[in-house]
């Protein structure tokens, strides 16, 4: 599976509750797309989120389903250290 980064921005703050978290979590089994984890911004209105999928398009359908953007899908294959190193990000992520 592929490693795909995704940019949300939200018309109004986020707020998860834990019964949103599972609705997600059953979606995402669906589609075959696993959610690794976000980052929230300050102002909780964008999001940047790490997920393992086959396609971009299995995000994209998982958050239609879910009714949450996806405006930006990015497959990422390394991750860059401040010392200058680059690491292959599927030795890193299980």
């Amino acid at each position: 599976m592929a490693i795909y980064m995704i940019e949300r921005q939200f018309a109004e703050q986020l707020e998860l509750s834990p019964d949103d978290a599972r609705e997600l979590a059953e979606i995402n089994d669906d589609e075959q797309v696993r959610w690794l984890y976000s980052f929230l911004s300050a102002d909780k209105r964008r999001t940047f989120c790490l997920y393992e999928a086959d396609s971009s398009d299995a995000i994209l359908r998982a958050a239609q389903r879910a009714g949450v953007p996806a405006d930006v899908i990015v497959e990422v294959t390394h991750t860059l250290t401040p010392d200058g190193a680059s690491h292959a990000i599927r030795e890193s992520v299980g």
